[in-house]
């Protein structure tokens, strides 16, 4: 089952989409020792952060504050290191406590520094690679990423993009529709982009047309699906000779924070009792040592060359996913960027954070429908009660096999051609409907799209 049509996008307002991204800045300038902290055991947070006068840049409201995560954590005093005023020399003990504070190299993050846009853009472009991550259905992350990436563009227009969303063996298709050379239906379909990413593709839009707009290089990063679903089933002891040879030469294992964030992870999911943790392991290392590969080798093909990468945070945070794999394969100046507004903030986790306003995309049009595969069209594997295909008469088992006049084959076929129509706009289908005892019946529905 292909999943609901339209049910799983992200919904929201459509109008005036406000965006304000707080940048915290990692920077040795924004550090002043703390004697001392009032309440033991306070960490260091970076929430609740009350900025003064905002800059507005190029109708986006953004504020830069000094932080150095890798100096923040955890202020413990210990009991006999506390100030004793009621049982001895005050004095004496202050010194001890500041002694001790300073022993521990306790810092504070000053909160009052702030820069506009165009005063860290200059740091970032001291980078040849830059890692931007992203929470992959959080649209206000995708919008944060194309500042990023117009900012560098403006100062440096030779710029390339690599994208975690697309798999290595559709490069062509992709670098045909930043040329130009094909529509954009052409080319979600040819990259089959409902079919191996599935997120709403109006999420990496807005990218994806500056890419096209200002003829930017798009990189397919990614391993293909096939070869991540060959080592989910068997691992990578377990790939043939062919197989083998599309998996980097050297894929490291040493990072043992890495692997006991990924045991955590995979503990969470249902179920993980019964599936084992090393094909788990397999497939991240699968993905994260391609996409560092694939970033390696276009950098050192095109030396001129900044490369912008963008993938899921976590393989971004604290260097251990891509960014260290690309840095053990060549000599390179990177800087990794992360959305904070869901992210547990400790030290050495990124050397940049945004704070995104939150922004959502226009509701979809929804016909309300399970998609499944079938021999002649494209299966009604269900029907979500009182949506607009319930409404129409649409019923589990149809098979639709034209929308709008053209032919469907594949989910994606559907998914393609709905992908911008809005609540309330009209569409026509034909449906082969299969009776036990009678003819196959084929009928024809016209409804409006629900939201």
């Amino acid at each position: 089952m292909a999943g609901a049509a339209g049910a799983g996008e992200v919904h929201a307002n459509s109008s005036n989409i406000k965006r304000r991204i707080f940048f915290m800045w990692i920077s040795l300038s924004g550090i002043i020792p703390a004697p001392e902290c009032p309440t033991p055991g306070v960490q260091c947070e970076s929430g609740n952060v009350s900025m003064g006068k905002k800059n507005i840049v190029s109708g986006l409201l953004l504020v830069f504050v000094s932080l150095f995560l890798s100096a923040c954590g955890a202020v413990e005093v210990k009991e006999h290191a506390k100030m004793q005023v009621a049982h001895g020399d005050s004095t004496a003990s202050l010194a001890e406590t500041e002694s001790a504070a300073a022993a521990r190299n306790t810092r504070v993050v000053d909160i009052s520094a702030s820069a506009s846009i165009g005063e860290v853009i200059p740091a970032l472009l001291k980078k040849r690679l830059v890692f931007v991550g992203e929470t992959h259905d959080n649209y206000a992350h995708h919008l944060g990423q194309l500042d990023i990436i117009k900012g560098l563009h403006r100062a440096y227009p030779d710029l390339a993009i690599g994208m975690e969303m697309f798999q290595k063996p559709f490069q062509a298709h992709l670098d045909s529709f930043i040329a130009g050379d094909i529509s954009e239906q052409q080319f979600l379909r040819s990259s089959e982009w409902f079919d191996r990413w599935s997120f709403d593709y109006r999420l990496y839009r807005p990218i994806l047309d500056y890419a096209r707009e200002h003829k930017i290089p798009v990189v397919a990063l990614n391993a293909s699906k096939e070869l991540k679903n060959r080592v989910s089933k068997v691992g990578m002891a377990g790939l043939n000779e062919q197989e083998r040879a599309q998996v980097p030469a050297e894929v490291d294992r040493s990072d043992e924070e890495y692997i006991a964030r990924l045991r955590k992870i995979f503990h969470q999911h249902p179920g993980s009792g019964k599936r084992d943790f090393e094909r788990f392991l397999d497939v991240q290392l699968l993905w994260d040592e391609s996409m560092a590969e694939r970033a390696a080798a276009y950098l050192k093909d095109n030396p001129a060359k900044k490369l912008v990468v963008l993938a899921g945070t976590g393989h971004l945070m604290y260097g251990s996913g891509i960014p260290q794999r690309v840095t053990r394969r060549m000599d390179v100046e990177t800087a990794i960027v992360l959305p904070a507004d869901n992210l547990k903030i400790k030290p050495g986790i990124a050397d940049f954070l945004i704070f995104p306003e939150t922004a959502t995309l226009p509701k979809p049009g929804l016909m309300g429908v399970f998609l499944g595969v079938a021999d002649e069209g494209v299966l009604v594997a269900g029907i979500v009660p009182d949506s607009a295909a319930a409404k129409a008469g649409l019923k589990k088992g149809d098979v639709i096999q034209q929308l709008n006049g053209s032919a469907v084959k594949r989910p994606s076929d559907i998914k393609i051609e709905l992908f911008e129509k809005k609540p309330g706009e009209n569409i026509q289908l034909t449906v082969l409907r299969k009776r036990l005892l009678l003819n196959d019946q084929e009928l024809d529905f016209a409804f409006d799209l629900g939201g």
